[in-house]
């Protein structure tokens, strides 16, 4: 999301939406991307309050839990 924002001046929310939503349509999983009914919930918590801290903010991890079709992951 960086790159998208510093290289090629997305907006953050352009880059967020860039790396769920239309990265799931253009590989053709309709079942992920989003947040809805019949999704899989494949999806990542994180501490931030705005897309924009995802975007410019480097050197620390602020996902705080990712779950894997709606399963808590062993990852963090």
């Amino acid at each position: 999301m960086n790159m998208g924002c510093v290289l090629f001046g997305l907006s953050p929310e352009e880059a967020l939406r860039g790396a769920t939503v239309n990265a799931a349509q253009a590989l053709g999983l309709d079942d992920r991307g989003s947040i809805g009914p019949g999704k899989l919930a494949d999806l990542a918590v994180w501490d931030v309050q705005s897309p924009a801290e995802l975007s410019y903010s480097l050197g620390h991890n602020p996902c705080r839990r990712v779950f894997k079709a709606g399963v808590p992951s062993n990852g963090r």
